[in-house]
């Protein structure tokens, strides 16, 4: 296990880090498609494996969308 951190100072570095952002958000994202996907396809019998986890990745992408404009509206200072 000599590839693991000693001490996870180093992980939380590598996390709040600015230039790492986009692929731990795209990471993140998908574990949480992982998660939602099975209440999709639970809730829409008669699709199949694939639509589900499609429909819910649209879902959380609408979701992010919408977060993302309403954060630019309400703070255009920062953009």
């Amino acid at each position: 296990m000599g590839y693991l951190p000693q001490n996870f100072s180093e992980v939380f570095a590598f996390v709040t880090s600015k230039r790492n952002r986009i692929p731990l958000n795209l990471f993140l994202l998908l574990c949480f498609n992982v998660l939602l996907a099975p209440a999709v396809q639970a809730a829409t019998p008669g699709e199949s494996r694939f639509a589900s986890y499609t429909i819910a990745l649209l879902g959380l992408v609408t979701l992010s969308l919408c977060i993302y404009l309403f954060i630019v509206i309400f703070q255009p200072e920062k953009f």
